[in-house]
């Protein structure tokens, strides 16, 4: 999926409320917002990407539901994070009790709070150093684990609370560890 990112500064600091409302008018594109007021817009991704991002919800799910300990959410779920920005993960998940948390109103909404999980699948055009930055962006918003994932150059960088991010070459699974305990997601769809 390619990213273009509009500095809108010239005309206007674009709001969070504003930022909504463009969202309301415009029901089937795919937007977020950084922090600093840029939109970003997304293409739709190419059938390849389609396939293996619903396979990582859909890996998500079947783990997730059965345990009722946390509630998991797709590619079009929109966040307002803490420190500003507007996002939509690819994959992502919170427990069950920031869900519990919310009134009914915020859950119809962008979800006031950063997943504690996420995954970012990564396009063949998208960049890395964009990818980096967003999961930057969920780390300091409190994201508890955060996988990037880069099929074109098998590489997975993970994200963990305020630890350094480690990056590994082509790994056949992925943990869970103690934000998703007993998740193991095999990867290695993604390196063919």
């Amino acid at each position: 999926m390619t990213a273009f990112v509009l500095d809108l500064s010239p005309l206007t600091n674009l709001t969070r409320e504003q930022f909504y409302r463009l969202c309301e008018a415009n029901p089937d594109r795919k937007l977020e917002r950084s922090p600093t007021g840029k939109l970003i817009v997304m293409a739709p991704t190419g059938g390849e990407t389609g396939f293996r991002n619903f396979r990582l919800s859909g890996k998500l799910f079947v783990w997730s539901e059965p345990r009722e300990d946390g509630v998991a959410f797709d590619s079009s779920t929109g966040f307002s994070l803490p420190k500003g920005g507007d996002r939509s993960p690819d994959v992502s998940w919170i427990p069950l009790e920031k869900w519990e948390s919310l009134t009914p109103e915020q859950r119809k909404g962008f979800l006031p709070l950063c997943p504690d999980f996420v995954i970012e699948l990564l396009s063949p055009s998208d960049s890395w150093k964009l990818g980096t930055e967003k999961m930057a962006e969920y780390q300091a918003n409190g994201c508890r684990l955060g996988w990037l994932l880069d099929p074109k150059n098998k590489r997975v960088g993970i994200y963990r609370g305020d630890r350094p991010v480690e990056i590994l070459e082509a790994p056949d699974k992925l943990f869970g560890e103690d934000v998703l305990v007993g998740f193991e997601l095999d990867v290695r769809f993604l390196w063919q």
